[in-house]
């Protein structure tokens, strides 16, 4: 066996071969961005970690947008009101997630910084602790989604009674598996922060294929099986859930690579290490919890245009998704990079790592921008026959092209942030995006200029582009390489 085979087998980067930092060469650095090598380490091997860490990612991501993308396009044979069903899930679902999301931003970025620093058995408590947190939220998230369903579909603005019975269905049976899918989440989380996407890119690809093959079944029912309409797409969702999670469970049990759950040791409270989650997974939370926010008021003012309208908003969504595998890919790679970097206190690695993953996603952008200009008509022909759905939404799909590069840089440089701890400034640039640049100007553009559905995605430019603005300028400042003194960022 060759030494790359045997170094890529063993998750081995070019930093575990440096000499790691310290104080005196941090204070050297001065919080500097530098896309700078250091002496005697090739070009060539950077990228190779980093496209080692994001392609199995890219692929896992690719594929469950891919999955979401058929089952949207399995739905529309229903008719516009089941896009519309399943479209005022969404946000009450991410609402729902953020307490879990948060916590899983917290343990990549911990589980990161302690294989950096060698310190294999706090990262096994990283998982524990982690594992633990989100069974309790995950859990309580359920039974209140559950209880909650009707009303959160109706606050969506539901408005048809047969469009408000079949999202209340789909709600419903999505909770039943909320706590499964928070713990396999978690395990996502901590394997892509030692470096491990390849694993989660496995169990995620199986139980994608569990999800499609059992919504050709239970969508319109075949093999003997009812018809279950909308819920059965719900009921193929968990089930491929449940799928991944029992995998996921194997994995970490079993411990062959760097991550180990052992359960003789327990889950009691380890509250020096919940403190550190809370450092980071509060900031996130706040972030998500505005997103969402911000998200259920654009949401809502985007139904208020009717049914038809909606439907081919959830089917612009769904595609744009599919443009977000690209930034969320190489993100993975940079909040995994950059956390080890800092972790062994080598703040010139994370800036290295960080600013090659941005060029690396730029590149893959270019590629999107083509494909939803030339292409966007083909699309929304895969998921709707109807002539205003499909005119509108190429329409669209047009100004998402022109996003593209923008959003890869802003998804990549915010994983770099998370990597370093830093998620206290994108709770702040969220805050002003998502939270009053969005849903204003969708406001605005709908209710007084009377811009429609085209009003609405010109918030969401709008969003974007402030968003990626300002993600750039606080990765340029250098203030989060500084993590490695205070992982608060007190004095940032």
């Amino acid at each position: 066996m060759g030494e790359e085979k045997r170094r890529k087998l063993a998750g081995q980067i070019a930093l575990d071969e440096l000499e790691a930092g310290d104080d005196a060469f941090l204070e050297r650095s001065g919080g500097r961005i530098t896309s700078k090598l250091p002496e005697g380490l090739k070009n060539s091997r950077v990228m190779e970690d980093i496209v080692q860490i994001a392609w199995p990612s890219f692929v896992e991501l690719m594929l469950t947008q891919l999955v979401s993308m058929v089952d949207m396009m399995m739905v529309g044979g229903l008719g516009p009101w089941a896009l519309s069903a399943v479209g005022l899930t969404n946000q009450p679902k991410f609402l729902l997630m953020t307490m879990f999301i948060a916590m899983n931003v917290g343990a990549t970025a911990l589980v990161a910084r302690a294989k950096g620093a060698g310190d294999q058995e706090k990262a096994n408590r990283v998982v524990r602790q982690a594992l633990m947190l989100n069974f309790v939220f995950g859990l309580t998230a359920s039974v209140l989604g559950f209880i909650f369903a009707r009303p959160m579909v109706v606050f969506m603005g539901g408005q048809e009674q047969q469009v408000i019975d079949g999202a209340t269905a789909y709600l419903k049976i999505q909770m039943i598996g909320f706590t499964f899918m928070a713990l396999t989440s978690t395990i996502t989380a901590v394997l892509r922060g030692v470096g491990d996407s390849r694993t989660a890119m496995i169990y995620n690809l199986i139980a994608n294929l569990t999800n499609c093959f059992l919504n050709w079944v239970l969508i319109y029912g075949h093999l003997g099986a009812p018809a279950l309409g909308v819920a059965g797409a719900s009921w193929a969702t968990i089930i491929g859930q449940g799928v991944a999670f029992v995998i996921a469970s194997f994995v970490i049990l079993r411990g062959r690579g760097y991550l180990r759950l052992e359960l003789s040791k327990g889950f009691m409270p380890d509250f020096h290490l919940i403190r550190e989650f809370m450092a980071i997974g509060i900031p996130s939370m706040i972030e998500q919890l505005i997103m969402r926010v911000g998200m259920v008021i654009y949401a809502k003012t985007v139904a208020s245009l009717g049914t038809v309208a909606y439907a081919t908003h959830n089917v612009c969504m769904n595609i744009q998704a599919f443009s977000f595998m690209n930034g969320q890919a190489f993100a993975v790679s940079a909040t995994s990079l950059v956390g080890q970097s800092l972790g062994k206190k080598r703040p010139d690695m994370a800036g290295a790592y960080s600013s090659r993953t941005q060029k690396l996603g730029m590149a893959v952008s270019m590629f999107l921008v083509v494909l939803f200009i030339f292409g966007g008509r083909w699309l929304m022909g895969l998921y709707s026959e109807d002539a205003e759905v499909i005119e509108k939404g190429t329409t669209i799909l047009r100004m998402v092209a022109l996003l593209q590069p923008l959003q890869s840089s802003q998804f990549i440089f915010a994983g770099a942030l998370r990597g370093a701890g830093d998620t206290r400034s994108t709770a702040i640039i969220t805050f002003i995006t998502v939270l009053l640049v969005r849903p204003i100007t969708a406001i605005v553009c709908i209710k007084v200029f009377h811009m429609g559905l085209i009003g609405a995605w010109v918030a969401m430019v709008c969003d974007q582009f402030l968003r990626s603005l300002l993600v750039g300028i606080r990765y340029y400042s250098g203030k989060w390489t500084r993590a490695y003194k205070d992982p608060n960022l007190k004095k940032a």
